[in-house]
């Protein structure tokens, strides 16, 4: 598997229109291309290393592992018990428990899901119904993000606002510029 040169990166970024060229550098072109690249393979590396390589789906390792740091005792045969129970818990969801599909479901739609910011396998937010629900979750996504620079700008005015205020409050009582007699 060849990876593209970097003179086949930049033809391809020349290919461009000039419209989407003016809303990236080169540099962040290739660091959105990346990190689409890994939103999108690696959930699925991580499944086969897991199917491959245990008896575990993200679900049951995800178990596992939050319950491992709730040991309280320090001591070994306490720990031991709670290894155990541990394991067990989490190997239901895992490939071979009584939970198996569940566990499976969690890791694809959930944890997957999570690790490629809601979108599913297709890069899609609502898989079969996406030409409804992707322009509502994309629309969503811009109105939050207009809050929140709309509350941006809003505590900025405020604040210089406070600040010019705090500065006039000030030379009122002698905290201004200091004349001199001549």
């Amino acid at each position: 598997m060849s990876h593209p040169s970097e003179d086949q990166k930049k033809a391809i970024y020349d290919g461009l229109s000039s419209e989407q060229k003016s809303k990236q550098t080169y540099t962040e072109w290739v660091k959105d291309a990346y990190n689409n690249q890994y939103e999108n393979w690696m959930p699925w590396i991580e499944d086969k290393y897991l199917a491959w390589f245990g008896t575990d789906n993200k679900a049951s390792y995800a178990t596992k592992d939050a319950l491992n740091k709730t040991k309280v005792t320090g001591i070994s045969q306490v720990d031991n018990l709670q290894d155990g129970v541990n394991n067990l818990v989490g190997g239901q969801v895992g490939k071979e428990g009584l939970l198996a599909p569940v566990g499976d479901a969690v890791s694809k739609e959930g944890v997957n899901r999570a690790e490629r910011g809601g979108k599913d396998e297709q890069g899609t937010y609502g898989g079969a119904a996406a030409s409804v629900t992707d322009p509502v979750a994309k629309n969503a996504k811009g109105a939050g993000e207009g809050l929140v620079g709309g509350a941006q700008s809003a505590g900025g005015t405020a604040a210089d606002g406070a600040k010019g205020v705090g500065g006039y409050v000030s030379g009122l009582f002698g905290g201004g510029e200091k004349k001199t007699e001549s």
